[in-house]
C-alpha cells in the first residue's frame, strides 16, 4: 500500500455548542483539538449565529491558532410557498470573514437571520439579503444541507443551477466554492459525481471538509442523545435526525487519508484559510455621545450662549483629550445645580460645612472627567430622572456607586456619601481605569418602560439587552437523557434526587457520584444507569438554550449590529446582543444593569394605597430614627422586610438590639458565611457587656475614629482603605489597589503591598512589627469585608420596608401580598404575620374584592386573582362586570359574565375559594351550577351578538332562569379541603374547629401557645393538635431519611420534623388531610421555634376516647340510609336517633345498636346529610 504524505488541512466547517442542542464541542476543547493537531488555522461555523465568534478568537489567537470568522447559514434562496410551515427547513450555505468588511458583512446577515423574519419562524436570510451582503465573504455550498446537495437528491438538476448561479452572482467564482463531505451516507455517494461535473463546468473550486459535531467517535453515542433531545424524541425513533461517528473532529493525516483522490479539495482549504485574514477583535470600551437637547449651543450673543460658553470654557482646563467639553461642562452644570437642590433639602452631615460638599464635588467632577466618562455619567442620570418624572420608583442605590457625590448630585442614588463615610475611589479608581458601574434597581412593574425609553432617545437600533445561555446542569442533564433512553421516570427521579442541588455552586456529576455511594452502586450494578451516566457525564455543561439577561443593557454610539451580532427575543421581540455579558463588553459595549426589585414595586403599592386615605409618604425624606421602626426591628418582627425575613436575621436584630441605621448597615455587612462569626462581638460590645476593655478593640489608637462606628470590627472594604490612608500614607486610590490585591491574595501581589504597607506605617511612625501585624489584620478582613455603598443602599430599602410596617401595616401587608400573589406559600406567611399584628384579612368576594388585595376601614380584601387557576385576565373581566352593580345571585353573576374569558374551571375555584359565598353560601350548590352558570353566560353573550335586548336596556339572556342539578352536600371538612387547594391555607375556618372545647379535654395546646411557652423558657416539650397539609423527605448527611412535615392549626402553619425511626413508625399517620395530636420537642432559634415530632395519634383516635356518645336529629326517616353509611362501627360512644314528629312538638328517640365512633370529624360528615337536623356530641 502506498503510503501519502499528509498534505495541509484546515477545518472551515465546524460546529461548537454555541450551535445549541446540535454542537457537542466546547470552544476551549475545540481549539484544544486543533493546537493538538498542529492545525494552523481553524473556523468556527455555527448554526444561524455567531454566539461564539469572540470568546473563539481569542481563544484561538491566544493558542497560536489563527482563528476564522464564519457561519453556518440559512438561505431561502425561493420564495415559500402557500401553507409552508413557520418553522420549515431552509438549506445553509458556509460563509467565512476575508476582510473587516466581510466580517461586517456577517454581523450583519446573524443579525438578520433574526429580524427579516417573523417571530416564531425560523432564522434565514434571503438569497437577495445575501447578495446584498456578499462582498469580503468566501462562500461554501454547505454540504449535505446546501442549496446543491438537497435540489440533486431530490432529482432537481435545474433548481440546484438557479441556486448556483445566484451564488456565482453574489460571491464570484473566486469566492465560492462547491464543499464535498464524506461521513460513509449514501446520500453524499449519491451526489458527490454531480457536485464535482459542476464545479468543473462552472469554473469552481472542490473544497473537503470534515463538519464535526463532536470531539472523537466515541461520543458519537452521546450527541446522537444529545439531537433526540433538542427534537423531543426517542434515541430509539428511527424518524428522527441522525448523524454517524465521523462526524468527529478529524485530524489533517486522517482527512488527507479521506481525500487522498482530491488533493485540490484539501489544499482548497488552506487556500481559504490564507485568504482569511480578519478575526473578530476586543475594543475598548465605546459610549454613545450624551446629546442631550440643552447641549445644542444657544445663538452666539445671547445671554443664554454668553453663560453657556463661560461655564463650558471653566470645564475645558479638566477635560481630558477626547472628551466633548459640551459634556463635561453639562456634567459640572448638572452636579453643581442638583448639590444645591441636595444641600437646600438635607443639609450638610454633622459637623461639616457646604464649602466640604463642594470641595468634594470639585475633585471628583475632575477625576470623572480626566477618566473621560462625563458622558456615563450623564446618561445614567438622564434615564434615572426620566423614570422618576414618570413615577416608576428607582432604588436608592446598589454596588459601590453610592460612593459618589457626583451621583448623589445627579439623582443616581439617593444616599449622601459623606454623611454615611462612603468612598468615590471605591467606585471609580484614578489610579486604575476601569468604566464606571452602576447598578440600578428599578419597580419591576416600570423597568421595561425605561428600557423603552432609552430606545427612543438614541435609537432602537443603538440599544440591546445582552443574551445568556442556559447549560445543562447534572441534575437537568440526567432528566433529559433518561428521558430520550426510554428509561422509568421514577428510577431517573430518584437517581437525580441524589445530586445535591446548590444552584449558587452546582455540582457536577462527577462531584455527586463521588460523594453518594448511592450512585456508585447503581452505575455498578445496572448497565443502563452506567450508560445513563456516561452519556450525561459528556454533555453536562452544553449550552441548551438561549434567553435574555435579566438586567444587562447595553448602549451603542452607532447601531449595534455594526459592532455585535444581534439575537432577538422570542417573548419581546427586543434586540439581545449574539455576545454574552463577558464577550459584549470585550466587543467594546459598555453594559447598563437595569435591575427589577420587587421590593421596590411592593413600596411603591404601600404609598399608593396610602394616598386613598390622603396620607403622603415620601420614602426619600423618611426620619431614620424612627422609634416605632427601630421597636419592630427590635423585636425579630421583620416577616416581608427587605433582607431581613430569615430566622438568622431576625434573630441577629433581636440579639443586637438595633436601633440605629447604622446597625442595619452593619449587619447586612456582617449576614454572610465568615464574618457572621462577628455578629456576637458586634453584639457584646454594642450592649457594654465589654465595657471597660474599648481600648483593646483597636489595633491602634489612630483607627478609633475609623472603627468605632463598628465597635472595632473591620466590616467593610472602606475600612481597609482608611485605614491604609491613616497608617501607611495611601491615597485612597492606591488603598483600593491594596483591597484588591488583598482579595486575590496574589503572592507577589501581597509581598509588593505588604512592602509599601509596613514602609508607609514605619514613616508614619508605626514600629515594624506593628505594622506587619496590621497588615496581617487587613488582608484576613480584606478577603471578607463587605462594600459599605452598597449595604448602606439596601440598608435603606430595610428601613423604609420596616417603616411602612411599623407604622402603616395594613397597607404594607396588602401591597406585599398583592406583589406575592402568585406565591402561596407566601401569601399564607404574609396573610399569618397579618393576623398577628391584628389586622383582618376577609375571605375573597366577588361583590367586594378586587384583582389585587386592597384595604378597606382597615381590613385586608382578598384578591380575586390570588386563588388559584382563576387567572388574572378572568378577575379583570369579572370585576368590569361587577361594575358598581354588585352581582344579586349565581343567575346575574352568570349572565355578566364573558364566557371568553371566565371557564369552567374558574368558576370552581372561585366557588371552592369561597368567593361566591356573598351570592350563594351553600358551596356545593354553587359548584353544581357552574356547568348550569356556563351554559347561562354563553346565552348570553350569544343574545348580545344578535341584539336582543330587555325592557330595561339590559341583554335578554337565552336562558331566563338558572336550573341546578341535584346535588350532595358539602361537609366542613369536604369544604375546607376545597377551600385550601384553591387558596393554599384555609381561610373561612379551620378542619380543628369542629372539635371545639374537646381540644381543652385533651389538654392540648395551640401552636402559638406551644411557642410562647418555648421562648419563655417554661417548657420545651407540649401536645399539639394541627392538621397536616404536606409531607416531604430527604436524606441526612448519614444517609437516614429525614420527615419534614407541614402542619397547621387555627393559630397559623408551621413544619416540625421527625427522624427516621419514628417517620417509618407514624408514616401512615402523616399524611395530607390527617388530623393529630402530636407530642412535639422545641427549641428556638432566634425569634423562631424548630420543633421536632415525638409521636402522633389521630385526633379522632384521642377524641373517641372522651366522647361517649352521639344524638342525631331527623326530620323524617328519609336520611336514615345515609346516616347509617357515615356512621362508624368499632368505637366505643352510643348513638341514637331522634325523629322530631308534629311540626317539632314530639320526638321520638332510637337508640342504635352497637358501639360507633362520636367524633367531631363524623358528626360534620352527618350534619351535611341532607334532612339532618342536629348532631350533638357528648
Amino acid at each position: 500500500m502506498q503510503i501519502l504524505k499528509p498534505v495541509g488541512y484546515v477545518h472551515l466547517h465546524v460546529h461548537s455548542s454555541y450551535s445549541l442542542l446540535e454542537g457537542a464541542l466546547k470552544i476551549g476543547d475545540l481549539v484544544k483539538a486543533a493546537c493538538a493537531d498542529r492545525q494552523p488555522a481553524l473556523a468556527l461555523t455555527d448554526t444561524n449565529n455567531l454566539f461564539g465568534a469572540l470568546e473563539f478568537s481569542e481563544k484561538a489567537a491566544g493558542s497560536g491558532l489563527q482563528p476564522i470568522a464564519g457561519m453556518q447559514l440559512s438561505v431561502a434562496f425561493e420564495a415559500p410557498e402557500a401553507g409552508a410551515k413557520l418553522n420549515a427547513v431552509h438549506p445553509h450555505i458556509v460563509l467565512l470573514a476575508k476582510d473587516e468588511t466581510g466580517y461586517g458583512h456577517l454581523l450583519r446577515l446573524a443579525s438578520r437571520a433574526y429580524f427579516d423574519n417573523e417571530i416564531g419562524e425560523s432564522p434565514r436570510v434571503s438569497a437577495q439579503a445575501l447578495a446584498e451582503c456578499s462582498g469580503g465573504l468566501i462562500a461554501l455550498t454547505g454540504g449535505m444541507g446546501g442549496p446543491l446537495d438537497t435540489a440533486l437528491r431530490a432529482g432537481r438538476t435545474e433548481l440546484a443551477l438557479a441556486r448556483l448561479e445566484a451564488l456565482k452572482t453574489a460571491f464570484g467564482e473566486d469566492g465560492l466554492y462547491v464543499e464535498v463531505q464524506r461521513h460513509g451516507l449514501s446520500d453524499e455517494r449519491m451526489v458527490e459525481g454531480e457536485l464535482i461535473r459542476l464545479a468543473d463546468k462552472h469554473g469552481l473550486s472542490l473544497v473537503a471538509t470534515n463538519e464535526p459535531y463532536f470531539a472523537k467517535p466515541e461520543d458519537y453515542e452521546a450527541h446522537d442523545a444529545l439531537l433526540a433531545v433538542a427534537e423531543g424524541r426517542l434515541v430509539s425513533d428511527d424518524k428522527r435526525r441522525r448523524l454517524t461517528p465521523r462526524h468527529a473532529f478529524k485530524t489533517r493525516a486522517e482527512m488527507a487519508d479521506l481525500f487522498r483522490d482530491l488533493p485540490d479539495a484539501l489544499q482548497a482549504t488552506v487556500e481559504i484559510a490564507m485568504r482569511c485574514a480578519c478575526r473578530a477583535r476586543t475594543r475598548k470600551p465605546i459610549l454613545p455621545s450624551f446629546g442631550a437637547p440643552s447641549l445644542t449651543t444657544p445663538a452666539q450673543g445671547t445671554p443664554e450662549g454668553a453663560a453657556q460658553q463661560a461655564l463650558a470654557a471653566a470645564a475645558t482646563t479638566a477635560v481630558a483629550k477626547d472628551i466633548a467639553p459640551d459634556e463635561a461642562a453639562e456634567l459640572r452644570r448638572q452636579a453643581e445645580e442638583g448639590l444645591t437642590e441636595r444641600l437646600r433639602q438635607h443639609g450638610p452631615a454633622e459637623g461639616l460645612t457646604e464649602k466640604d460638599y463642594r470641595d468634594r464635588l470639585e475633585y471628583e467632577i475632575r477625576v470623572i472627567t480626566n477618566m473621560k466618562f462625563p458622558g456615563y455619567f450623564l446618561i445614567v442620570s438622564d434615564f434615572i430622572k426620566w423614570a422618576k418624572e414618570h413615577d416608576i420608583p428607582v432604588g436608592p442605590g446598589r454596588g459601590s456607586g453610592a460612593g459618589s457625590l457626583v451621583a448623589w448630585s445627579l439623582l443616581i442614588t439617593d444616599l449622601d456619601p459623606i454623611r454615611f463615610g462612603l468612598l468615590f475611589e471605591r467606585f471609580l479608581n484614578p489610579e486604575r481605569v476601569s468604566m464606571p458601574d452602576f447598578d440600578i434597581d428599578f419597580c419591576v412593574e416600570g423597568r421595561e418602560r425605561v428600557i423603552r425609553y432609552v430606545q427612543e432617545r438614541y435609537g432602537e437600533a443603538q440599544v440591546g439587552q445582552i443574551i445568556t445561555f442556559g447549560t445543562l446542569l447534572a441534575r437537568g442533564v440526567l432528566r433529559d437523557v433518561g428521558r430520550v433512553l426510554e428509561m422509568p421516570y421514577g428510577q431517573v427521579d430518584k437517581l437525580t434526587k441524589l445530586v445535591p442541588q446548590n444552584p449558587a455552586n452546582p455540582v457536577t456529576l462527577a462531584q455527586a457520584i463521588e460523594g453518594e455511594p448511592k450512585l456508585q452502586s447503581a452505575i455498578e450494578e445496572e448497565p443502563v444507569v452506567a450508560r445513563l451516566m456516561s452519556i450525561a457525564k459528556k454533555l453536562e455543561g452544553l449550552h441548551r438554550h438561549a434567553s435574555t439577561h435579566a438586567a444587562g443593557v447595553v448602549i451603542g454610539d452607532r447601531p449595534l449590529e455594526e459592532l455585535v451580532p444581534l439575537y432577538r427575543d422570542p417573548k419581546t421581540g427586543m434586540r439581545v446582543t449574539q455576545f454574552n455579558m463577558k464577550w459584549v463588553e470585550q466587543a467594546g459595549l459598555v453594559k447598563f444593569d437595569f435591575l427589577g426589585l420587587k421590593t421596590l414595586t411592593v413600596l411603591r403599592a404601600a404609598t399608593d394605597l396610602l394616598k386613598l386615605r390622603g396620607i403622603e409618604v415620601d420614602l426619600p425624606s423618611l426620619p431614620i430614627d424612627d422609634e416605632r421602626t427601630y421597636e419592630r426591628l427590635r423585636k425579630g418582627e421583620t416577616v416581608g422586610v427587605f433582607q431581613v425575613e430569615s430566622a438568622g436575621m431576625r434573630k441577629a436584630l433581636v440579639e443586637m438590639c438595633a436601633d440605629r441605621f447604622e446597625d442595619i448597615i452593619a449587619l447586612v455587612a456582617l449576614y454572610r458565611p465568615g464574618p457572621m462569626a462577628n455578629i456576637p462581638v458586634y453584639c457584646e460590645r454594642k450592649l457594654g457587656r465589654d465595657a471597660g476593655n474599648e481600648k483593646n478593640w483597636y489595633p491602634h489608637e489612630k483607627l478609633e475614629p475609623i472603627l468605632a462606628e463598628t465597635f472595632g470590627i473591620i466590616v467593610y472594604q472602606e475600612q481597609v482603605m482608611e485605614v491604609a490612608k491613616v497608617l501607611a500614607g495611601y491615597s485612597l486610590g492606591d488603598a483600593d489597589l491594596l483591597r484588591r490585591a488583598m482579595g486575590k491574595k496574589i503572592k507577589a501581589e501581597m509581598d509588593a503591598q505588604r512592602d509599601r504597607f509596613v514602609k508607609g506605617a514605619v514613616e508614619h511612625g508605626l514600629d515594624k512589627a506593628k505594622a506587619n501585624e496590621i497588615f496581617d489584620l487587613l488582608a484576613k478582613f480584606a478577603d471578607y469585608g463587605f462594600n459599605k455603598s452598597h449595604a448602606a443602599a439596601y440598608a435603606l430599602i430595610t428601613y423604609q420596608t420596616a417603616y411602612l410596617k411599623a407604622n402603616y401595616p395594613v397597607e404594607f401587608m396588602a401591597a406585599s401580598m398583592s406583589l406575592d400573589i402568585d406565591n402561596t406559600d407566601k401569601l399564607a406567611e404574609l396573610r399569618q404575620d397579618a393576623q398577628r399584628l391584628g389586622t383582618k384579612v376577609e375571605p375573597p368576594n366577588v361583590n367586594r374584592s378586587g384583582v389585587t388585595f386592597e384595604v378597606h376601614d382597615g381590613a385586608i380584601r382578598y384578591a380575586l386573582a390570588a386563588i388559584k387557576g382563576v387567572g388574572r385576565a378572568a378577575v379583570e373581566a369579572i370585576v368590569q362586570a361587577r361594575g358598581d352593580r354588585p352581582f344579586r345571585d349565581l343567575g346575574d353573576f352568570a349572565r355578566r359574565l364573558n364566557p371568553k374569558l371566565v371557564n369552567k374551571r374558574t368558576l370552581e375555584n372561585l366557588v371552592a375559594a369561597g368567593a361566591l359565598d356573598a351570592i350563594e353560601p351553600d358551596r356545593a350548590k354553587a359548584f353544581a351550577a357552574v356547568e348550569p352558570m356556563m351554559r347561562l353566560a354563553q346565552g348570553a353573550a350569544e343574545a348580545e351578538t344578535v341584539g336582543m335586548m330587555d325592557m330595561f336596556g339590559g341583554v335578554a339572556a337565552a336562558e331566563v332562569s338558572l336550573r341546578i342539578p341535584p346535588y350532595e352536600p358539602w361537609p366542613m371538612a369536604d369544604r375546607l379541603k376545597r377551600e385550601y387547594d384553591a387558596v393554599g391555607f384555609f381561610l373561612s375556618g379551620h378542619p380543628l374547629d369542629e372539635y371545639g372545647d374537646l381540644l381543652q379535654k385533651l389538654r392540648v395546646q395551640t401552636w402559638a401557645e406551644f411557642c410562647r411557652s418555648v421562648r419563655a423558657g417554661t417548657s420545651s416539650v407540649g401536645r399539639v393538635a394541627a392538621s397536616v397539609l404536606d409531607r416531604a423527605e430527604r436524606r441526612t448527611k448519614t444517609g437516614n431519611k429525614l420527615g419534614i412535615v407541614t402542619l397547621s392549626d387555627q393559630t397559623g402553619h408551621f413544619e416540625a420534623i421527625i427522624f427516621s425511626e419514628g417517620l417509618s413508625h407514624y408514616r401512615d399517620l402523616l399524611e395530607p388531610g390527617a388530623a393529630l395530636v402530636l407530642q412535639l420537642q422545641a427549641s428556638t432559634e432566634g425569634e423562631d421555634v424548630r420543633a421536632r415530632i415525638q409521636t402522633c395519634e389521630p385526633l379522632d383516635q384521642a377524641a373517641s376516647r372522651h366522647q361517649k356518645g352521639m344524638r342525631i336529629y331527623l326530620r323524617d326517616e328519609r336520611p336514615i340510609s345515609s346516616v347509617q353509611q357515615r356512621l362508624q362501627v368499632r368505637g366505643e360512644g352510643e348513638v341514637s336517633l331522634i325523629l322530631i314528629l308534629d311540626g317539632g312538638e314530639r320526638e321520638v328517640e332510637v337508640k342504635l345498636g352497637g358501639k360507633y365512633q362520636a367524633t367531631p370529624q363524623i358528626a360534620g360528615a352527618l350534619r351535611a346529610v341532607p334532612g339532618v337536623v342536629q348532631v350533638e356530641v357528648s
